[in-house]
């Protein structure tokens, strides 16, 4: 899996990105935060485990970094072995010490997407879907598959963590999204080209989280 990176890509991130950089998980279930990030390193993004954040000089690459006491990075190293090299997915070049240099996936997450009003097309949702079935055949199990965790660019569909693909339990999300695209999103939101802010979505981002734990509940019981 390891490639060959620029030597001073690797000396920043080891000399000035990971004695530096200072993350912070608060809660398993929101992102992590970034509190201190040594310039010229950027953020890309955060997840519930990890930072993902870039140097300009190498913008077509991504470092995730773990949160201090978060589990999962070997996992997620095993999950991109599996993968291998496919079109909706990141590619990971390199992995040691809690952080993977992953290849830049670029676009804007589904979530944003309903916050700025952009038009969601349906080879989205069908690429998300075909990726999904192809890492079901690499021996994975699509797990956490949200609106945070999926990107559009060009019209095209990416999942751009893959951290729980380890996972053995059942997860519905991804078939909640889909239902919501087609039920909702296609026949009211994006005709009228509604626009939601994040205080919304972050209003239904947590009643869900709230519906689907009971679910979940409810199934154990039954």
């Amino acid at each position: 899996m390891d490639q060959i990176l620029p030597q001073q890509l690797m000396e920043s991130i080891y000399q000035q990105l990971l004695p530096n950089i200072q993350i912070e998980s608060i809660s398993p279930f929101n992102p992590v935060q970034v509190n201190y990030l040594p310039k010229p390193w950027e953020t890309l993004g955060s997840g519930n485990y990890a930072a993902v954040v870039y140097h300009p000089h190498y913008s077509d690459l991504a470092v995730k970094v773990y949160a201090p006491g978060r589990s999962g990075y070997k996992e997620e190293v095993e999950v991109y072995r599996r993968l291998g090299s496919h079109p909706a997915f990141s590619e990971c070049l390199y992995a040691n010490d809690n952080f993977l240099v992953l290849k830049r996936l670029y676009g804007t997450t589904l979530y944003d997407c309903i916050n700025l009003g952009l038009y969601i097309p349906q080879q989205v949702i069908e690429d998300i879907d075909q990726a999904l079935i192809y890492a079901q055949s690499r021996g994975l199990h699509p797990n956490d598959v949200h609106g945070r965790n999926i990107m559009m660019f060009n019209g095209r569909g990416f999942v751009i963590d893959i951290s729980d693909f380890l996972e053995q339990e059942v997860c519905s999300k991804w078939n909640d999204l889909k239902r919501a695209y087609y039920i909702i999103y296609r026949p009211i939101i994006a005709p009228l080209r509604l626009r939601f802010s994040y205080s919304v979505l972050d209003i239904v981002r947590k009643c869900y989280r709230c519906l689907n734990s009971f679910r979940k509940t409810f199934n154990q019981i039954n």
